[in-house]
């Protein structure tokens, strides 16, 4: 668990996904937002909330 202990923003910058992932939710890809942060050691559960707060699906 290399990303343990940081933030979402914080593993999206370290592993060099911040602008991808920002445009996959600025395009509504939800498919792709799912997998960046997967591949940034998150939970399905964490995946989950931030979709939800993202506005990206049904709380």
């Amino acid at each position: 668990m290399k990303y343990s202990m940081m933030t979402v923003n914080e593993r999206l910058y370290v592993s060099g996904f911040m602008d991808e992932f920002d445009k996959a939710v600025k395009e509504k890809d939800i498919a792709k937002v799912k997998a960046i942060l997967k591949s940034v050691e998150l939970n399905e559960e964490s995946v989950k909330s931030i979709l939800q707060e993202l506005g990206m699906i049904e709380k």
